[in-house]
């Protein structure tokens, strides 16, 4: 028999298992252990006054319901908390059900996981896939957790206390990937500050980091749901204690400091799409500054060629008879045809300099800044 507040070890408790229990009897002991089938814990439940089963499924919503239903769980419940969105949280008096988004970054893509817990009198049920990572730490050391709860308090209280420590350990987990959001963030600078990258492709980069945070706000604001559900529910397996209630409002508190900095990092991303936009908008008007100056050049070339062109054209009649054998002809031809081609071109070089506004080099080198 072991002594007093000495763990008991049901069965091996490696963690190539899908199931780990951790149960506290009326006297304090505590007992641990993993299984991959589900009614192995129920004999452990039985024992224990408060206890905490978590299970990794390949089909959450099918798997997941049978193993729920294994423990006692209604599966109207369980399928109520599947169909629901990010989050969700049903209080039907002997059960309570929660569902809360984790939040799991992969190849520069935000994937959003469901955790289903489950509560009723003397249990706590939590069931994820394979690829959340959640209650890993916390379970190398929940049974010295349960030791520090009092043995005689209410089970609700008990219920509280356990309910607190997983929801915080989530919302430690998901705050975590906020910083590879934060190092594709960086990436993005590095691209701003070098003057040779396309403007398309920082923008692109913006725009999938902005992707990746609205996502991960998504996950706060839901995560922010459930625990003000759970903060002023009034569901009778949550204790009314405010001591143990102020718990829950600091878990509000975190998250509304997360979002904060989320925010704040939305905000610089914002900043940086302006930095794009007026790179974009210096390049589209260094482009129309010089389709204007091509422009006016080309009317000013196109009238040096078009007006002697047509006065050539219309002296070659033989209506003015002019001799290209006579000095003096050809004289007063060169001379009709010279002189209104410069006051023609001076004409149009001054109109386009004054109305055409050709930018100066000043302000040319100003744009390319």
């Amino acid at each position: 028999m072991p002594a007093n507040g000495q763990n008991n070890t049901c069965a091996a408790t490696t963690m190539e298992h899908d199931g780990l229990f951790v149960g506290v009897n009326a006297e304090g002991k505590t007992t641990r252990c993993s299984s991959s089938n589900a009614p192995d814990f129920l004999p452990e439940i039985e024992k224990c006054t408060i206890s905490w089963v978590n299970f990794r499924v390949d089909d959450i919503e099918n798997e997941g319901l049978k193993i729920a239903t294994i423990f006692g769980f209604s599966s109207n419940l369980y399928n109520t908390l599947i169909k629901e969105g990010l989050s969700g949280y049903f209080d039907i008096d002997t059960e309570l059900g929660i569902k809360l988004p984790a939040v799991l970054v992969e190849r520069e893509r935000v994937q959003t996981l469901p955790i289903i817990i489950m509560i009723r009198k003397g249990l706590i049920l939590t069931i994820h896939t394979e690829k959340v990572i959640r209650f890993f730490r916390f379970g190398r050391y929940a049974d010295i957790f349960f030791k520090k709860i009092p043995k005689n308090i209410p089970i609700e209280d008990k219920n509280t206390i356990i309910i607190a420590r997983l929801i915080d350990e989530n919302n430690t987990r998901n705050f975590e990937y906020l910083s590879k959001i934060e190092a594709e963030a960086d990436e993005i600078n590095d691209l701003m500050a070098d003057a040779t990258t396309p403007g398309i492709e920082i923008a692109k980069g913006i725009h999938k980091v902005k992707k990746m945070i609205i996502q991960y706000m998504n996950v706060l604001w839901a995560s922010l749901d459930v625990v003000h559900s759970l903060r002023y529910g009034d569901a009778d397996l949550i204790s009314d204690n405010p001591k143990l209630l102020a718990r829950v409002t600091l878990l509000a508190e975190d998250l509304n400091r997360q979002i904060g900095i989320t925010e704040h990092m939305s905000e610089v991303l914002t900043s940086g799409l302006e930095v794009v936009q007026t790179l974009y908008n210096n390049q589209l008007q260094q482009l129309n500054n010089r389709i204007t100056w091509i422009a006016a050049w080309l009317a000013i070339l196109s009238t040096a060629a078009i007006v002697p062109n047509t006065i050539a054209t219309i002296l070659g009649s033989p209506v003015w008879g002019l001799d290209p054998a006579n000095p003096w002809h050809v004289f007063i031809y060169l001379c009709l045809i010279t002189f209104p081609t410069v006051w023609a071109t001076f004409f149009v070089y001054t109109w386009v300099k004054q109305f055409a506004k050709l930018p100066s080099k000043r302000e040319e080198a100003e744009v390319r800044r």
